[in-house]
């Protein structure tokens, strides 16, 4: 699947089209990567859906089911069930708010935070070694792309939250 794209000579439009092209390019790369290295980086005993729980807790410490809901785009009831089974296998805490007695608060429990550094800790493991293998110049090159496309994500969802809860569908 070749991520390079001979088209940035296009002017202005031409230039946002082929960076969407390669985009996608890399997101799909990234999908095989990640479905060829499940031993390497497994998600299990979570779902991804759940992941993305532990990603926005991680984010927004002591959030409520309320805007943990908005941040997902799922109903109430959806959430609560989620944060069971993630509350079941001790990856979140539930404590009252401070702020309201009709409120619960969220965060990761201590085996929460582990999990998901492990779990970060093998994924860039295994993508140190594609980057290792470009030149500096692209290595310097695509970390600047990448936190230009980091920045302009979170200016279009206006900083409002977790980039990684504002995602649709259970990716």
């Amino acid at each position: 699947m070749p991520v390079e794209s001979d088209h940035f000579d296009e002017g202005p439009a031409g230039h946002q089209g082929s960076a969407a092209v390669a985009a996608r390019e890399v997101i799909e790369v990234l999908e095989v990567l990640w479905g060829q290295s499940r031993d390497l980086a497994p998600t299990a005993p979570v779902s991804t859906s759940q992941l993305r729980v532990l990603y926005i807790l991680a984010d927004n410490d002591g959030i409520n089911l309320r805007s943990l809901g908005e941040e997902l785009g799922s109903a109430p009831s959806s959430v609560s069930r989620m944060c069971d089974r993630l509350h079941a296998l001790d990856f979140i805490e539930r404590a009252p708010s401070s702020a309201s007695r009709r409120e619960v608060e969220l965060r990761l429990s201590s085996k929460g935070v582990r999990y998901l550094r492990d779990l970060r800790a093998r994924r860039e493991a295994s993508l140190a070694e594609v980057v290792a293998g470009m030149t500096s110049a692209e290595q310097s090159a695509f970390a600047r792309g990448l936190a230009g496309f980091r920045s302009a994500v979170l200016r279009e969802k206006g900083a409002s939250g977790s980039m990684r809860g504002e995602t649709t569908g259970t990716a």
